[in-house]
């Protein structure tokens, strides 16, 4: 073969934990994994129905989209989130938010000699994105690190996944400000906005943000957390009206299109909101739990006010993440190294609390006996 691709590509970061899920699951109690944030809670009725009702689906769907569905998520928008001015004509359904992030940067035309700018922690798919076309790459939080450069696309990404930190307001605006008085596309990764426990979070298309315009500006969401959807790949992007369109010319020419049971079933999750508010109850049940029994076996928890995950440490000084992950997996729990998400992630791991009910009250019980 005298091109591959994957040597583009950073090394696979989940492959590295494999010999510590081995270790995990020879508990005798057997492993409590929260090394990914994976749903495992029943997709909920209203999806399931939707599904069924859509079964029969004979014909190719389109890449733009049904009508419905675009209005539902317009719809979503305004009364969740208090976006203003969005036509459906700015939304875009997608088979699930990382095929997206990764694909952006090619669809768009970013290329070698191009810089991708992307949190200090980060979501790996950002970096991945941008090796696939050959771009530079910057990982930073502070805009004065880029001097007089301009880059062509900029990640932000809040509520952050490792991190768990919301971005406020002001600071969402200075980034809008800062990108479009460069010609910068801005794309914010907003997959966490409903998995909120200690602030809100805004999306980027809020018009305190935005100023009531979403030029030079993408959000990113997804259904899979919210709604217990990860095996559908629904997610969608929505923002500036000129960009979608590009999207969407280069993505009908790939045939890239999300299954038409999925768009119906996109839509029926959006349009409702009472089994998000369940779930939403349930993770922060088992967050308590385990920020609690973290907490007491000597962590501390950086951030997490919002999203999946509790961003744990034992400090500057203390062991690095790779050390946790061994020490923790000798209990049976899997956690995932902060290094996975960048250097600055060397003291800390990332814990989700997506296991369930009885695997989160184990991996309590054991953190218990490090204290």
């Amino acid at each position: 073969m005298a091109h591959r691709v994957s040597a583009r590509l950073p090394d696979f970061p989940w492959d590295r934990l494999t010999s510590y899920a081995e270790q995990a699951r020879a508990h005798a109690d057997g492993i409590v994994d929260l090394s990914v944030g994976t749903p495992v809670d029943p997709t909920p009725e209203v999806a399931q129905a939707a599904l069924r009702a859509a079964a029969d689906s004979p014909g190719y769907p389109l890449t733009i989209g049904l009508a419905e569905t675009r209005q539902a998520a317009v719809d979503w928008f305004a009364r969740r989130h208090g976006v203003t001015g969005l036509d459906i004509d700015q939304v875009l359904p997608v088979v699930g938010s990382k095929e997206l992030i990764a694909s952006l940067p090619l669809h768009l035309g970013v290329g070698p000699g191009d810089l991708v700018v992307f949190p200090t922690l980060a979501y790996p798919t950002y970096e991945v994105g941008a090796a696939l076309v050959g771009a530079r790459t910057l990982a930073t939080d502070a805009l004065t690190a880029l001097g007089p450069e301009t880059p062509r696309l900029l990640w932000i990404n809040s509520p952050s996944n490792p991190t768990g930190r919301v971005l406020p307001k002001e600071h969402l605006k200075k980034v809008v400000d800062w990108c479009r008085e460069r010609g910068v596309l801005l794309v914010s990764d907003e997959c966490y906005i409903e998995c909120c426990w200690e602030a809100d979070a805004l999306s980027v298309l809020h018009p305190d943000v935005c100023g009531g315009s979403h030029e030079g500006i993408l959000a990113v969401h997804s259904m899979s957390k919210r709604s217990n959807l990860a095996g559908y790949r629904c997610a969608f992007v929505a923002g500036d009206r000129a960009v979608v369109a590009e999207l969407l010319a280069v993505r009908k020419n790939l045939g890239l299109q999300m299954p038409g049971p999925q768009q119906r079933v996109l839509a029926a999750v959006l349009a409702d909101d009472e089994h998000s508010l369940e779930q939403h109850a349930r993770y922060a049940a088992r967050r308590a739990t385990l920020r609690a029994a973290l907490e007491g076996a000597g962590f501390t928890i950086d951030h997490s006010e919002a999203s999946l995950y509790l961003w744990a440490t034992r400090g500057l000084d203390g062991p690095d993440c790779w050390a946790t992950v061994a020490e923790l997996a000798e209990l049976g729990i899997l956690v995932a190294p902060g290094a996975f998400y960048g250097a600055a992630g060397s003291r800390h791991v990332r814990v989700a609390f997506t296991a369930t009910d009885e695997r989160v009250a184990a991996a309590a019980a054991r953190l218990a006996t490090m204290s």
